[in-house]
Order: structure tokens, then C-alpha cells, then sequence
């Protein structure tokens, strides 16, 4: 095939075996981990867990990547439609509220052609880093429930620094906007798991919390009612090398970014402090990775 599914619409090809592309994937699904995952927020999670499925590779190389390993390095297992229909059974017998598609993008109609053989009874998420095209989303509506994207950068300086996208945020809005006009305003069961919506996160980075505040205003503006998960987990990892995020946030760049989201009466999710530890990293491509 040749490949125009993220916003970078490169046209490369991809075989079964190599990719040309940005993301060098090949068409060969490759997946890093399929196992129970308890750490989303609550209306993902909930008490048993999600089904999270972390695909391989991605349309961006953020500098600071915590899973650099499957995101710039590629690694994985491959995996067949059948097979991947096959885990979902599995995560859906073991109890799961929601099934998570990580990273997925570049295997949108593999994907689908899981789905087709089995379609799992919870909702599907897609937790995306939120640079997206339109064009692609639109194969996924009525097919996933909950859209799980991350709103990281708001200048194009530092969507190139940190990303490789200065278009990150021109991509993004329209993409989360594009997301919302599926979902709809957010659905809850009597259990607290979200059945349909949009649930946007944001990472605060070290020395950007102004960014972090312009795009928390962008949300309040432009998607009133859309919750917001705030994260404040960040630490230096995959060997980055970018001056000022060699350093995990401090307290105060923390309140100044909460505050704010309190001052917007933006509903939304607080992460705990003890969220930034590499204790939460998952443990990929190994017999134990997989369900």
C-alpha cells in the first residue's frame, strides 16, 4: 500500500515486510503488548481494567517518549487480523471494561478487518497521540466509542522541536474537533465507564506551562463540556536531549497549570503525584506482554 493515514500524507509504500514511510512501518500489523491495563483514567480503567492493545510505531517521534522502544524503534510482534480478533476475545473473557487501540493509526484497516470477525461487547477506545487526519477518523466512526487523544503542543516551534510536526496542533484541534462531532457529549454507565465521548489529555512539560494554559483556554473555547485529563506524570526519558526537559515538572508549574483548569471549571481528571515513576511503564515484546 501506499500510505497517506496521518496527517504527514508521505505516499510511501509499505509491504509486508519494510516501510518507507516516516513511521517505517511495514503493512504486517506489529503489536508490543496486549494485556489488562489498569492505569487510564477511571472511566476507561474502572476496577478491572482496560484491554490495552499498544501497536508499534507512530506518526510522531516526541523526543520524550516513555515507550521509545515500540514508538521510534518499531519493536513487536506481528500479528494477523485473526490473531488480533482472537486477543480481543481473550481481554473481553478476562473481565475488561473497555478495549484500548494505542498508537493505531497506522493500521486503521487492519483493525477494522479484526473488528469485522469479532466485534468485542465493551467500548472501544482509540488513544491516540491526537495527530490525526480527518479523512482517517471518518473510517472509524460508529465503529469506535471513546476517543482518548492527547493535545500536546500549541506552537509550531515546539511541535518541530518536540514532535518533528510543526503542523502538531493545526492537526490536532481539527482532529479532536472531528472526534467530539462523533462522539458526542460524553455518555456514562452506572459504573462510571465511559460508553461514548471524547476525554482529551494533556502531559505537562517542564518550562511550558504558558503552552499548557493556551491550550486548556483552546478546550474551554472551542469544546465546552469535553472533559480533560491532566497529567502530570512526565519524566526525562528516551535519551532526550532537549534543554529544559531534562527535568520532571516542578510543584509550582504543576498548581499554575491545575489552577487554571480549576479557574476554567473545565471537567476533567487530576493525575496523583506518584504517577511520574517508570514503575508505570509497561513491560513490552516479551511472552508475558501478551494475553
Amino acid at each position: 500500500m501506499n500510505c497517506t493515514l496521518c496527517p504527514r500524507r508521505c505516499g510511501a509504500l509499505r509491504t509486508a515486510d519494510c516501510g518507507q514511510g516516516f513511521c517505517q512501518l511495514p503493512e504486517t500489523m506489529l503489536i508490543a503488548r496486549i494485556q489488562p491495563h489498569l492505569w487510564e483514567e477511571p472511566p476507561i480503567s474502572g476496577s478491572q481494567g482496560t484491554g490495552a492493545v499498544f501497536f508499534s510505531g507512530c506518526t510522531l517521534r516526541c523526543a520524550y517518549c516513555q515507550n521509545g522502544d515500540i514508538s521510534h524503534r518499531n519493536a513487536g510482534k506481528p500479528f494477523t487480523p485473526a490473531e488480533l480478533a482472537d486477543s480481543l476475545r481473550r481481554l473481553v473473557d478476562a473481565g475488561m471494561h473497555t478495549i484500548s487501540f494505542i498508537t493505531a493509526t497506522p493500521y486503521v484497516h487492519q483493525i477494522l478487518d479484526a473488528l469485522a470477525l469479532y466485534r468485542p461487547p465493551v467500548p472501544l477506545v482509540w488513544n491516540t497521540s491526537g495527530y490525526e487526519s480527518v479523512e482517517t477518523l471518518r473510517l472509524l466512526e460508529g465503529v469506535i466509542d471513546v476517543y482518548l487523544p492527547d493535545l500536546k503542543h500549541r506552537s509550531e516551534a515546539m511541535g518541530r522541536l518536540c514532535a518533528k510536526a510543526p503542523d502538531y496542533f493545526a492537526c490536532a484541534s481539527e482532529a479532536i474537533c472531528e472526534m467530539v462531532r462523533q462522539t458526542g457529549t460524553p455518555v456514562y454507565g452506572a459504573d462510571g465507564i465511559m460508553q461514548r465521548g471524547t476525554l482529551i489529555r494533556h502531559l505537562i512539560l517542564p518550562g511550558l506551562t504558558s503552552e499548557s494554559i493556551a491550550l486548556l483556554d483552546w478546550v474551554s473555547e472551542t469544546l465546552p463540556g469535553i472533559p480533560v485529563s491532566l497529567m502530570r506524570q512526565y519524566i526525562p526519558m528516551n535519551g532526550v536531549n532537549i534543554p529544559g526537559l531534562d527535568r520532571p515538572i516542578t510543584e509550582r508549574e504543576y498548581r499554575r497549570v491545575r489552577d487554571h483548569m480549576l479557574a476554567l471549571d473545565l471537567p476533567g481528571y487530576l493525575q496523583e503525584p506518584e504517577s511520574a515513576s517508570t514503575d508505570f511503564v509497561p513491560v513490552f515484546c516479551r511472552a508475558e506482554s501478551y494475553i
